[in-house]
């Protein structure tokens, strides 16, 4: 009986073994990495603007405040346009008036040119018909000119959004008067970013020959997911307090649903390639969370399956590299649900067949 119970815990143990050789592993393998030099950095809109008045009125409405968002051309403020409107109508007066003066310089200088032409009046006459004529278009391009100016006077009392973006600051108050230069209102783009870091001196060497040669730099989302871009502009100068140099990092429009997660003012992490060093890596699928714990199956010897606690570094795009836990080779289970059925079964198996030898 006890050699039947010792066949059926090897066959039983045969089987766990069958399966852990099943399982899909890959190994943990050393690679050439990009070598980075992490720093925070201080997220910025790229556009950002103070609104100011272009002309002197009243504020009769405001239509935006802060954290509204606003569609570029969108009316922020209104300004009292009585004045400017009598303006408008003055000047198009006018200039029906000078349009009438050349056209009545126009017909005496064709009677006497035609005149002038049959020797029946004088040189002077003739002179004097072209100098109204000269007269009268100069009267009428100043009048144009006075009536377009008193429309964009008129179209300035209506204070508009340069882009879309949202408002940040509200700097007059209903009632007041706006002269020309004074702030309405701040805002920024959300649609376009970048990030100033302060680069220590002994650094900046490497990041600018990266940039360069167009060498990428990573910028760390909130979430863990890396924007690269190669938009690098290192400041030709250092600070004299800190001895840094200022780097900005322009990030690309095409992430810009990535870039939701942004707003001016954060702080995030960012990354330089300033060389290469290898690092031991596994893929990203053979990694588990048990609690608090960070770890990976690995299928030693005689295909035995054994949970390992490893701490990880950075996440690459399809692995992570390993600080510590694992060795160069060790195979990982690629489905670490199936490994830790495995593992929970293969214990009481293993100790049934050691008890069944000791029977024996």
């Amino acid at each position: 009986m006890h050699k039947i119970g010792c066949l059926t815990a090897l066959l039983l143990l045969l089987t766990v073994d069958l399966q852990a050789a099943a399982l899909d592993t890959a190994a943990a393998e050393s690679r050439n990495l990009p070598r980075e030099y992490r720093l925070d950095g201080l997220v910025e809109a790229v556009n950002r603007t103070t609104v100011s008045a272009q002309t002197q009125g009243q504020v009769e409405e405001i239509l935006y405040d802060v954290d509204d968002y606003v569609d570029k051309n969108a009316v922020l403020v209104r300004l009292k346009d009585t004045e400017h409107r009598t303006r408008v109508t003055q000047a198009a007066a006018d200039l029906k008036s000078a349009t009438a003066r050349l056209q009545q310089a126009n017909d005496e200088f064709a009677r006497v040119e035609g005149l002038y032409k049959k020797k029946n009046v004088s040189d002077s006459a003739m002179d004097q018909a072209t100098a109204n004529l000269t007269g009268a278009q100069a009267e009428l391009e100043a009048a144009t000119a006075r009536l377009e100016q008193a429309q964009e006077q008129l179209a300035y009392t209506q204070i508009r959004a340069p882009y879309s973006g949202i408002v940040t600051h509200r700097h007059v108050q209903l009632g007041e008067i706006a002269s020309p230069g004074a702030p309405v209102m701040s805002g920024i783009s959300l649609d376009e970013l970048r990030v100033i870091v302060d680069v220590p001196q002994s650094v900046i060497p490497s990041v600018r020959g990266g940039a360069k040669k167009g060498t990428l730099a990573r910028v760390y989302l909130p979430d863990g997911q890396a924007i690269e871009t190669n938009k690098i502009t290192v400041f030709p100068f250092a600070d004299l307090g800190s001895n840094t140099f200022k780097v900005r990092i322009d990030l690309p429009a095409e992430t810009s649903g990535q870039l939701r997660a942004l707003f001016p003012g954060m702080f995030v992490k960012t990354g330089f390639v300033v060389g290469e060093k290898r690092e031991l890596t596994v893929p990203k699928a053979a990694v588990v969370q048990r609690s608090e714990i960070t770890g990976v199956y690995v299928i030693t010897e005689g295909d035995h399956v054994h949970f390992r606690q490893i701490r990880l570094g950075r996440v690459l795009p399809d692995a992570y590299v390993v600080l510590a836990g694992l060795t160069e080779g060790e195979r990982v289970a690629l489905d670490p649900i199936a490994a830790g059925a495995l593992l929970k079964s293969q214990a009481p198996m293993r100790h049934a067949g050691a008890e069944e030898q000791g029977h024996d």
